[in-house]
């Protein structure tokens, strides 16, 4: 109803409609560095991490809120270029920018709040897994790892740019009826057991679809694959593709213990990207 121009935004929900939010960092020298990143880059992906939570729910966006603080050596041309890239994603995925805070800062720190919206009480969740439920991912694993250890070839491509699955996020919800659903950005051997314990349940891993070149430790820990985790019921036939991104099987919902992932007989150890692994208990 009201954008950018005054205190608020206003935003007037549909009936029968939920609101689902969330709210992501972007921070210089933690997740991008200005001498490998380019600014449009830096905005794309500044949305695309909002984005790709959303599509875990199974939403359509709405609107997001940007909150940048700007360090002194960052120019207006710089500036300008963040804004294209994060609005040119804004515009294909139809999500308003409808406010936000600019401030200076001693290095580049972004805020992206982005709300979305689905009918009531039928949003994805990570509690939903039953035993017996299939799971799926989308995608291959372990590409932006791979090119974050490179900085060469596809994988860092893969890596410079995050593809939020929003369409397939919907997908997921109204036509195969997926019983849980997340997004992958800390590495699935982290992401897997957090649904499982969400679920109460715990999981066998069978395999993974890798990205050509990289291990399978890229694709068990890497993380920032931005790609969707998902559980359907046995029953559900799923597609081997989704407008051309794979889906692929990769286990099975167990019944317990609670939050365990056995993968080729063993359990899986999460060993997934944490910011706060080395805080004190």
């Amino acid at each position: 109803m009201l954008g950018i121009g005054d205190d608020c935004a206003i935003y007037r929900p549909r009936a029968g409609e939920d609101l689902v939010f969330t709210t992501d960092f972007s921070i210089e020298d933690v997740h991008f560095r200005l001498d490998s990143h380019t600014a449009a880059q830096v905005g794309h992906n500044a949305l695309a991490r909002g984005l790709s939570d959303i599509a875990a729910m199974g939403a359509s966006p709405r609107f997001c809120l940007l909150s940048l603080a700007v360090p002194q050596y960052i120019s207006k041309r710089w500036l300008r270029s963040f804004y294209a890239g994060l609005l040119q994603l804004a515009h294909s995925s139809e999500t308003v920018l409808a406010g936000g805070d600019l401030a200076r800062g001693q290095k580049l720190h972004c805020d992206i709040v982005v709300a979305g919206a689905l009918p009531l009480g039928s949003a994805l969740r990570r509690s939903g897994a039953k035993p017996g439920d299939a799971i799926y991912v989308s995608g291959t694993l372990g590409g932006s790892a791979l090119g974050l250890e490179t900085g060469k070839g596809a994988a860092w491509k893969r890596h410079l740019r995050i593809e939020p699955r929003v369409r397939l996020g919907q997908y997921l919800r109204r036509t195969l009826k997926a019983t849980a659903c997340m997004d992958l950005s800390d590495g699935i051997s982290l992401d897997l057991q957090r649904l499982c314990l969400e679920s109460k349940v715990a999981a066998l891993l069978t395999g993974l679809p890798v990205f050509p070149g990289a291990s399978m430790e890229h694709a068990l820990h890497g993380g920032e694959d931005y790609e969707l985790l998902f559980t359907v019921k046995s029953s559900v036939k799923v597609p081997d593709r989704f407008e051309e991104i794979p889906l692929t099987q990769i286990g099975e919902i167990l019944q317990s213990p609670q939050g365990r992932v056995l993968f080729k007989g063993k359990k899986l150890t999460p060993k997934g990207y944490d910011h706060f692994r080395t805080l004190q208990q």
